[in-house]
């Protein structure tokens, strides 16, 4: 077993014993559940006067996408809770000289942490996923929507993910590398509202933002380019954590 492979493990079994973490998300899950049920609700209370109109929109449209989209406002302020101790934590704890001393190599070391924090994010994205594909019990889905906007919702937490590790190498305290992580992925979230009331909406600023290459997975358009921005957000973020362990390894503080 790769060293990568057993600091994954170990971060994840650190993930599920902190209280934090599991009271984190039954937080996130109560609130996805009461929302779901509150469009599920009025959807019902609207749908005998759709099923007069042409083409109306289904509860695909009208329950399952709103919800994973409202899902993804929340995981720009979840992922930096989970990530926030992944190496701040150490540094706290006065064991990250430790892990550094042991012969990993920088690049696994984060590699590690950072599949071990993406799995218990991508395990509430699956079960926030779950609850709009129940009403393929009684209503017709439109799967093939809702798996682009699931994928939308797994790409765009590789990238939140990345940035939360690379914010807790360069924080002291958990807290800090919170924050560090909300603030940048909040600008990579607004910075194309704020181009567009510029009226600038074609322009390289615009590529840039986390919800241009994201809206159109909720639409169920599914391009290359938007998979390759988000890769490339994540392997930026990752890069620039291996460096910073870099420093630190020889130059603790």
């Amino acid at each position: 077993m790769s060293a990568a492979t057993l600091i994954a493990r170990h971060e994840w079994r650190r993930l599920h014993v902190q209280p934090f973490a599991w009271l984190l998300c039954a937080v996130v899950l109560a609130l996805m559940a009461w929302q779901f049920l509150l469009s599920l609700q009025g959807y019902l209370d609207v749908a005998p006067k759709l099923g007069a109109l042409k083409n109306a929109p289904g509860v695909t449209d009208l329950v399952a996408i709103p919800l994973l989209r409202s899902f993804s406002n929340l995981l720009v302020l979840l992922v930096p809770l989970i990530t926030m101790r992944s190496f701040a934590g150490e540094r706290g704890a006065h064991t990250l000289p430790l892990l550094l001393a042991s012969g990993v190599g920088n690049a696994r070391i984060v590699v590690g942490k950072y599949v071990g924090a993406l799995g218990l994010v991508w395990l509430l994205v699956g079960l926030v996923a779950l609850m709009p594909l129940t009403l393929g019990f009684g209503a017709q889905l439109d799967v093939g929507k809702i798996g682009a906007a699931v994928l939308g919702l797994l790409l765009f937490t590789v990238a939140l993910t990345a940035i939360g590790i690379a914010a807790s190498t360069w924080a002291s305290q958990p807290a800090l590398a919170a924050a560090i992580a909300l603030a940048i992925s909040s600008l990579l979230a607004v910075v194309d509202a704020g181009a567009r009331m510029q009226g600038i909406s074609n322009s390289g600023i615009n590529y840039l933002a986390l919800p241009t290459h994201l809206e159109p997975l909720f639409r169920g358009l599914v391009a290359s380019v938007d998979i390759v921005y988000f890769l490339l957000v994540a392997g930026v973020a990752l890069a620039l954590a291996t460096r910073r362990l870099d420093a630190l390894r020889s130059r603790p503080d």
